[in-house]
């Protein structure tokens, strides 16, 4: 063989295995890419053993946090399902979507957005939904299915339909007792079946070698607190430490509440007047019993997450859509700016997370977990994301990546018509909750709250006539005017 065609031959092979090594390199730098468990609840308010309550037994999400970062201060972008699950799954504000109830669909107004879930299919992980992680709208689009690899599962129902008939009754929608107790077991209701599916998904994943990004979305606690007797018998009523004050608070604008219609639209609930004593103790009785019964769910996945091994490469998130009210201010359920309402349980883990189990106070948005996990998988992130990654408080729990949280909910809570006609426009800082009551119109401020977070963290005292910090009052100001823009005295 001529010299040159032997060297050609030789740049030919070396070239052939540099090019085989790159991709050897490359299909091991794909198996390697982090996974997702994205873990969303429904109605949970900041109340697990984790964040100090000595009422609840949720040991299973309290193991979770012991391995991941917990947030403190997480809020939700406005307090009603499909506006905040709307704005986390975009990383979008409710304004900017324009979705503030719940039967408008964020591609009636954004055709073509990216989702979160979107975002890692179009980056060649399997993406798949297990129950409630979209809103289940009322309209002809149910879920989001450009999100998802394959057809999503027991994600559109009423929540009434959660329930277990006697045999040969069909199953229906609305709206029926408050509470269900029934000695049955998990998989009677959506959230034990839910389970179910997710372990076995994850089992499917661990033989495959694609990552993945697993949306497991819980029914509850949302109401009716129907979970299997065993969950409240975990739980002796009497004992419950349970507010003797369930009133407005002082100086409260009318503005600031609502009818609290979800909870008396159910049966055994008055239609109007106070709510009985007895009645109050079991309602906190089934919400407890409605978290516990989650948990217990929640421990099912991630003991298959660890079985399998997947956990080593898994980033988890758990998360709740909103706060919720059990009669504290005088209201019930969600829909208001107060801080039961827009705060909410949010965990990160991931092997290798610093200082593991240590909690943050950083002001954290649900609209930030978007950029965080596409951050952590090392993915390109979309233009028009209005959230912040969350890496530099998981590297650092002392870390601050804002300095105010933001909420919002218009008035009527439940609005009709196109665009609400009066918007609560809140933001939480280090201190306070400020909140502007804003006629849409023409911006006109109708009622201001201010909520002293140092003296005053139920928020019982409104104190916007008379703030005790000048100087951190007026940041507060400035904040939500920066957000919402400048509102007419």
């Amino acid at each position: 063989m001529p010299q040159d065609s032997r060297f050609f031959v030789g740049v030919v092979t070396v070239s052939l295995v540099l090019f085989l090594a790159v991709i050897a390199v490359g299909s091991e730098a794909g198996s390697k890419r982090r996974n997702v468990l994205f873990i969303a609840v429904d109605d949970m308010r900041v109340q697990l053993g984790c964040y100090g309550s000595v009422d609840v037994q949720s040991p299973n999400i309290d193991r979770l946090a012991r391995r991941g970062r917990r947030f403190e201060r997480a809020y939700c972008q406005q307090a009603l399902c499909n506006p905040s699950r709307a704005s986390l799954l975009t990383g979008r504000r409710p304004d900017t979507l324009r979705v503030w109830n719940l039967s408008t669909h964020f591609r009636d107004t954004h055709a073509d957005i990216v989702t979160l879930p979107q975002r890692f299919l179009r980056s060649g992980y399997f993406t798949r939904d297990i129950g409630k992680i979209f809103h289940n709208w009322r309209t002809k689009i149910r879920g989001d299915p450009r999100s998802w690899s394959v057809p999503a599962e027991h994600h559109f129902a009423t929540h009434g339909s959660d329930w277990v008939y006697p045999a040969g009754v069909e199953r229906s929608g609305g709206k029926k007792e408050v509470s269900q107790s029934l000695a049955v077991e998990d998989g009677a209701y959506f959230d034990g079946i839910i389970a179910d599916k997710a372990v076995a998904e994850l089992r499917h994943r661990a033989k495959r070698d694609e990552p993945f990004f697993l949306a497991v979305g819980f029914w509850k606690p949302h109401l009716p607190f129907n979970a299997p007797r065993r969950y409240w018998k975990l739980y002796d009523p009497t004992k419950l430490e349970i507010p003797e004050r369930l009133s407005v608070p002082e100086g409260v604008p009318d503005l600031a509440l609502h009818s609290s219609r979800e909870l008396r639209g159910y049966g055994g609930v008055p239609k109007q007047g106070e709510i009985p004593r007895q009645l109050v103790r079991h309602l906190w009785h089934g919400y407890l019993a409605a978290i516990s019964f989650v948990d217990a769910q929640v421990g099912r996945i991630l003991d298959e997450l660890d079985r399998t091994g997947l956990a080593a490469s898994t980033v988890v998130v758990l998360w709740s859509d909103h706060g919720f009210h059990l009669g504290e201010h005088g209201i019930w359920a969600k829909t208001s700016n107060f801080e039961l309402d827009a705060r909410v349980p949010l965990i990160i883990a991931y092997p290798g997370i610093p200082h593991a189990g240590e909690s943050t106070d950083a002001l954290v948005e649900l609209l930030d977990l978007y950029p965080t996990l596409v951050d952590l998988c090392d993915l390109p992130a979309p233009p028009g994301l209005e959230g912040v990654s969350l890496r530099p408080v998981l590297e650092d729990p002392t870390g601050v990546v804002k300095r105010g949280a933001f909420t919002q909910h218009p008035r009527p809570a439940y609005y009709g018509g196109e665009t609400p006609p009066i918007m609560g426009c809140s933001v939480r800082t280090d201190r306070f909750r400020y909140t502007e009551w804003r006629r849409r119109k023409d911006g006109k401020i109708l009622a201001r709250e201010l909520y002293d977070h140092r003296r005053d963290p139920a928020e019982m005292e409104n104190v916007a006539d008379a703030p005790p910090d000048g100087e951190a009052f007026a940041e507060a100001a400035a904040l939500l005017e920066e957000r919402f823009g400048a509102a007419q005295q």
